[in-house]
């Protein structure tokens, strides 16, 4: 039977893998994809909401995506918003959809961003590891209460430091994957 604590743990430690590849996903590695713009904050109807609340976005070809307002009246306001945003992308115009040509990525923009991706996968370990900090510090505490016994104490670390080790390992992994990508041209 496991520690509430440890449960709790788990499930944070997901929460931060799950944060890291979704940033992970952000990242461009030359060929086009939704995820890349769809949560884009769009000013529309007098609120801010993520551009895939607002717009159809597909990707016809490897190299452009399109993105198709369900509102006319805001395709000025997606242009704006995906400038905005810093993403190093150019939206056009075209009749009522919005597209978007993705470049080229030179040598020193897919190194930029590798180390984007090292950046961010490094603010997932130290999460992961805050977790893990304060679920040995939650143990500690009710090994200290009398609640859980010392062998317990040691068998519900163990346990931690394991899914500490995977979890690190699994975003190590899809950083690798990640930097391949990137890299390879």
């Amino acid at each position: 039977m496991s520690h509430p604590a440890l449960t709790e743990m788990q499930a944070k430690m997901k929460k931060a893998l799950d944060y890291t590849l979704h940033e992970f996903s952000s990242i461009h590695t030359g060929k086009a994809s939704p995820v890349m713009v769809e949560s884009v904050m769009v000013e529309a109807y007098g609120s801010m909401q993520q551009l895939k609340a607002c717009a159809a976005i597909t990707t016809p070809d490897a190299r452009l995506i399109q993105i198709q307002p369900w509102d006319k009246g805001i395709t000025q306001a997606i242009v704006k918003a995906i400038q905005m945003a810093n993403l190093g992308l150019n939206p056009t115009v075209d009749g009522a959809n919005v597209r978007i040509p993705l470049p080229e990525l030179s040598r020193e923009r897919r190194q930029d961003f590798v180390k984007v991706a090292n950046r961010m996968a490094e603010e997932g370990r130290v999460h992961i590891r805050n977790v893990r900090r304060d679920t040995m510090d939650a143990l500690k505490k009710a090994q200290k209460d009398g609640k859980i016994s010392e062998d317990e104490l040691k068998r519900y670390e163990k346990e931690a430091q394991t899914a500490t080790d995977k979890t690190i390992k699994d975003i190590g992994d899809h950083l690798a994957k990640k930097e391949k990508e990137l890299l390879n041209v």
